[in-house]
């Protein structure tokens, strides 16, 4: 454990231990008051933690995060994740968003973090995945210019959001202003590597009724060749309060796209020039498209109910010179025909309709108040896949095919969730909250593939029950620090992508079983005034049957990848945040501000069994530490930040070189990025520069799109914005 880490804990350790001692002033009236203004979140320069309920949820005993995205210092107009989200302990990147991918994925305590499969994801509380348990990936996201607050729950949140392993993030986006007909923002940002990112919002209330609407367009030529993209991105919310015990509202969300993928390298390619390309004819769009509806109604102060059902419809098409022969495999014209090779064409549609009624309601036990929290979850997923085209010869975004598919099947997930939760409070300080869910998974699979020229049909039905129990423990030593421990169990059901591999180079174990175990938590966290602000824990998580990609070779001698239940893994380690104003604890009154922040997870991620026992599970680095800088006062604010990622494998085999192009080594980097904003009135300029040091790294090896192989994260840019309120 370094020095540096070591300073901090023992610094936030006598802090609050000083702070604990002295004589309870937070029962005072006027303090009592401050909190129930601040009922939502508690943060401190806008990282905090979500309260024991919130809008009918229960949080209590859970390990959550919540971040307020306009106090942060950060490239927002290109989703730079590690800033917006990096203070959030151990949480791992794959940087892809301008490499040929929608969306950088994220995961935490060691799991796979490429497009966030290991994750629940919501924007407003639904879900904005495909099929949170047949096609979990996450191709949309919102901008983060019109997101108001990040909330991120651990492994527990499966009992009140569904099965996940590394626990929920959700996007909350801003809303109207409640004291104005009619309010514009705008925010104009020009970059590095072509970027121009335009975001313009509206917004106001009229009587009874608000409204908020954004559009966001984004171009960009990208840090490598044949990596231009464009998108589109917009949403429109409208709601109606006739009272106070009653808001319904209805939402729409769009992303159109079109993307070009440059390819991917072998590991001596990537260290011979990063900023080449291996392809100049793979494209990729995404359009999705998310309804919902919203029903709010609080028929006492003690109870709540509420209701969101959502509709998303979608799809995902691309054309490219597939992944035969690996990254080695140059995409030429053939000397023989005059013309490339045919490119191999794949579409997909989706479709998802899911409801969730929650009630939650407050009664009396004893001297305190404890709270019972239910509700159900049911959807309907149908997902086509169709691949294995054979596409034209030219270079352009065409997806027509001149033969049959090599692939047409059809998927469909029917799930039924009941659930609840029950806060019992034991004196003021003291919480337990069993939770109990239970899942019901309808899965079918129809549909044929192709094999040495003949049609393989295929008819599927599965059926599966999963009762899930979870524990949260909470004690509260003063009303701004607590002890927290949780278990609850978890599990990840097979999904359409480890039944039907994309590639032919890649294969898939028959006998596929679904991954199931637990997660738990133990931590210290809270504030201290408003110059300090901690959460100190330790993490353990066994993950049972747990599917990846192991190296193999076949009768001819050539290596592939075998999707298969390779063994049961126990991740375990250790999650920090710590931060301290020192400007704020000397002068609580001062209106600037020096803070600093360390965000440190120690992650031990392990298979426990099988052929690989004692193996470092792929993806996961051991070590991943994120320190920052923050100046600020209440016009100027700069953050600048330090981010190391450990060493990590892209297989089970932990092999460090490879001819297949997802298994070897990942090394540890480092990338240092700055930000500043300056605000005067309603006119804010904002700018910074991310990866200073111009590191050449990566964070994914694929042996599929947008790769196959090594997929290179963005070298040294630079941005400028100017952004205005009226």
């Amino acid at each position: 454990m370094n020095t540096r880490y070591q300073l901090f804990l023992a610094l936030f350790i006598l802090s609050s231990f000083a702070y604990a001692q002295k004589k309870d002033s937070l029962k005072t009236k006027e303090l009592d008051l401050s909190e129930i203004i601040i009922a939502e979140y508690r943060t401190v320069n806008g990282v905090g933690h979500l309260p024991d309920e919130k809008e009918g949820i229960i949080y209590a005993g859970k390990k959550t995060e919540i971040i307020i995205t306009d106090s942060l210092d950060a490239n927002k107009a290109i989703n730079n994740t590690r800033q917006i989200l990096g203070r959030t302990p151990g949480l791992n990147i794959v940087e892809t968003e301008s490499g040929g991918f929608t969306a950088n994925g994220i995961a935490t305590r060691g799991l796979n973090p490429s497009q966030s499969i290991e994750m629940n994801t919501r924007q407003n509380g639904y879900n904005i995945s495909a099929d949170i348990y047949g096609y979990n990936e996450a191709y949309y996201l919102p901008p983060m210019e019109a997101v108001s607050r990040v909330e991120m729950v651990r492994g527990a949140a499966s009992l009140q959001f569904g099965s996940q392993f590394g626990g929920l993030v959700n996007y909350v986006l801003k809303e109207a202003p409640k004291n104005k007909k009619f309010e514009f923002n705008t925010s104009q940002t020009a970059g590095s590597f072509g970027l121009f990112n335009s975001f313009n919002s509206v917004g106001g209330t009229i009587k009874k009724v608000s409204y908020y609407a954004f559009v966001q367009y984004r171009t960009l030529q990208g840090y490598r060749p044949n990596s231009q993209q464009w998108q589109v991105s917009g949403f429109g919310k409208l709601q109606y309060k006739p009272s106070e015990k009653l808001a319904v509202s209805v939402e729409y969300s769009l992303l159109r796209n079109e993307l070009k993928m440059p390819g991917g390298f072998t590991d001596s390619a990537f260290a011979a020039n990063p900023k080449s390309s291996t392809r100049a004819r793979n494209w990729l769009k995404s359009p999705w498209n998310i309804v919902s509806a919203n029903v709010k109604y609080t028929p006492s102060e003690n109870t709540t109910v509420d209701f969101k059902t959502m509709f998303l419809f979608s799809s995902r098409s691309l054309v490219w010179r597939n992944e035969d022969g690996g990254p080695e495999a140059l995409d030429v014209i053939d000397t023989t025909t005059n013309e490339y090779v045919p490119r191999e064409v794949g579409i997909e549609k989706m479709q998802n309709s899911t409801s969730e009624l929650r009630i939650s309601h407050r009664y009396k036990l004893g001297k305190q108040k404890s709270t019972l929290a239910g509700g159900l979850r049911y959807s309907y997923a149908w997902f086509n896949r169709k691949g294995g085209g054979e596409g034209t010869t030219k270079s352009d975004f065409d997806l027509s095919i001149t033969g049959p598919w090599g692939y047409d099947l059809d998927f469909s997930t029917t799930n039924l969730a009941p659930f609840v939760e029950n806060i019992f409070r034991i004196g003021e300080k003291f919480t337990i909250t069993p939770g109990f869910r239970f899942e019901y998974i309808n899965s079918t699979a129809t549909g044929y593939k192709t094999e040495d020229e003949f049609k393989i049909y295929t008819e599927q039905v599965r059926n599966r029950y999963f009762p899930l129990f979870g524990t949260g423990l909470e004690f509260k030593p003063t009303s701004n620090t607590s002890v927290y421990g949780n278990i609850s169990q978890a599990y990840r059901p097979i999904d359409y992508g480890q039944l039907e591999p994309l590639g032919v180079i890649s294969k898939i174990d028959p006998n596929l079983k679904d991954a199931t175990g637990f997660n738990s938590d133990l931590g210290y966290r809270g504030t201290v005034k408003n110059y300090l602000n901690f959460d100190v824990g330790a993490f353990y998580m066994a993950y049972n049957n747990r599917i990846g990609v192991v190296l193999k070779t076949n009768e001819a001698g050539d290596e592939y990848t075998y999707r298969t239940n390779i063994a049961n893994s126990v991740h375990q380690g250790i999650e920090t945040y710590i931060e301290f104003n020192i400007i704020k604890c000397i002068n609580p009154a001062s209106k600037y501000g020096i803070s600093i922040f360390n965000s440190y997870a120690y992650i031990d991620a392990k298979y426990t069994t099988g052929e690989f026992k004692g193996n470092r599970v792929e993806t996961s680095a051991n070590t991943i530490e994120r320190v920052g800088l923050i100046l600020n006062d209440n016009h100027f604010s700069i953050t600048c930040q330090y981010n190391y990622v450990g060493d990590a494998f892209g297989d089970a085999s932990n092999i460090k070189v490879s001819s297949d192009p997802v298994a070897g080594y990942i090394p540890a980097y480092s990338v240092i990025d700055c930000s500043a904003s300056y605000k005067y009135k309603n006119y804010a300029i904002k700018l910074g520069g991310n990866n200073l040091a111009d590191k050449a790294y990566f964070t994914r090896r694929t042996d599929e799109y947008p790769g196959p192989g090594i997929i290179p994260a963005i070298g040294r840019s630079w941005y400028i914005g100017l952004s205005a309120k009226f």
